[in-house]
């Protein structure tokens, strides 16, 4: 989550701090891009090679993202077979869903790929005939062993502060992988006619699919605004458990004065377990008890830890566990803006009195999180710290919990340079 956060680098020491736990659960494992490039040959930029079963040999044909639509197909056959056993039932077809919740569905497009993963069929010609690919304006277009494409005017992974052309000005390329399945030879230049007719055959296919109007402005396209439940919501209230809300439907505390009141019921003997948490072990924040006593842990992208509770040297060693009966715990952050990843003030109070108050230097500027949820009442996925297990649910009620955001501090500015950002780390 660093890159995501504008920390394209970090010290050496820093990352071998982690050289233990590279490619298990407590990493996210990348590569540089001449490995990622390498992995790929004898393929151009990142393609791929599949296989179902070494028993079933190797079946060399194109194929397109039909992966859904192999997904239903082989769904329908497995179903099939346990009702051609049971009742010798008469197999019929597996459709989608034409409706769902009185909204028409739009059909599931694609070739199915299942017919490949039986043996008999390894030397039968591919079922898919044309398949068009888009991204960013980077163009492609696939028809009866030949395929057109332009070459990607930036790399991706500069993609997004590079200067790119026209829409109309991107170079193509064109190859027949029917017999050069790695695009080794340019044909553009001495069969223009063919690659003419996959030109005309990509926009009829991108006319067919709402591809059009081509775009390749990459930065405005990530900072527009899309349509949100939660757009310009300030407050936001919830009771119960409630888990697995995406993050886009969830309050942000990104950038911002926020102030976050939790009413909750202890029964007898106590309790214990997560009140709310966004994020997890990458980056995120928790405000949970911890046998009986609260605590506000907020994770600086698993960099450092900040954290509010109660007790000698603010932890917790002589705080009292909440008694049977209804609290009020707020943690109430003071936010030190203008500009993105500030720090600022957080005091946390239960019942009305202080027990922690800290001045934190940084907060996490752009994305809290991209897999994990907001949870309310548990935790899913990843832990936020390793303090509790999952998933760790609150053994007491919560009667009302309340989210009061201050409003963004950030300029146009900076919401241009989040954006820039932003780009080159998905890229």
């Amino acid at each position: 989550m660093t890159a995501y956060n504008g920390i394209l680098t970090l010290p050496e020491a820093v990352q071998m701090l982690h050289y233990e736990n590279w490619g298990s659960d407590k990493t996210y494992p990348h590569m540089s891009v001449a490995w990622s490039w390498a992995f790929d040959t004898p393929f151009k930029w990142t393609k791929q090679w599949r296989r179902i079963s070494a028993a079933r040999g190797k079946v060399w044909q194109f194929r397109g993202p039909a992966i859904s639509r192999t997904l239903v197909v082989s769904a329908h056959s497995s179903t099939m077979s346990l009702i051609l056993c049971r009742r010798s039932s008469r197999r019929r077809e597996s459709r989608p869903p034409q409706e769902v919740n009185g909204i028409k569905q739009k059909p599931i497009e694609g070739v199915s790929m299942a017919y490949t993963f039986d043996k008999a069929n390894a030397n039968v010609p591919s079922k898919h005939d044309t398949q068009y690919f888009e991204m960013f304006a980077n163009r492609a277009i696939y028809h009866d062993g030949w395929i057109a494409a332009t070459t990607p005017p930036a790399a991706p992974w500069i993609l997004g502060t590079a200067k790119l052309p026209d829409v109309n000005d991107y170079k193509w390329e064109l190859y027949n992988i029917a017999e050069d399945y790695s695009e080794f030879n340019d044909l553009a230049s001495k069969q223009p006619d063919k690659l003419k007719e996959l030109q005309a055959l990509f926009l009829t296919e991108a006319a067919k699919y709402q591809v059009l109007p081509i775009d390749n402005s990459v930065l405005p396209r990530i900072v527009t605004q899309r349509p949100s439940a939660v757009a310009g919501r300030t407050v936001f209230t919830y009771k119960g458990e409630n888990a697995n809300i995406p993050v886009g439907n969830a309050p942000s505390i990104l950038d911002k004065d926020y102030t976050i009141t939790a009413e909750v019921t202890i029964p007898p003997g106590g309790a214990e377990g997560m009140i709310v948490t966004m994020g997890g072990r990458f980056g995120g924040y928790g405000l949970y008890l911890l046998r009986g006593k609260p605590v506000f842990d907020y994770n600086l992208l698993d960099l450092t830890h900040y954290r509010w509770e109660g007790g000698v040297l603010g932890h917790g060693l002589t705080a009292d566990a909440l008694t049977p009966g209804k609290h009020t715990i707020v943690f109430d952050f003071k936010y030190d803006g203008p500009g993105p990843g500030k720090g600022g003030t957080g005091v946390f109070t239960v019942d009305g009195k202080e027990i922690a108050t800290k001045k934190i230097p940084h907060t996490i500027p752009l994305l809290m999180s991209i897999d994990e949820t907001f949870d309310v009442g548990s935790d899913t996925r990843t832990a936020v710290n390793d303090d509790y297990k999952l998933p760790f649910r609150f053994t007491g009620t919560i009667d009302k919990l309340t989210f009061n955001l201050g409003p963004e501090q950030l300029t146009d500015s900076d919401r241009k340079a989040i954006a820039e950002k932003l780009a080159r780390a998905r890229d």
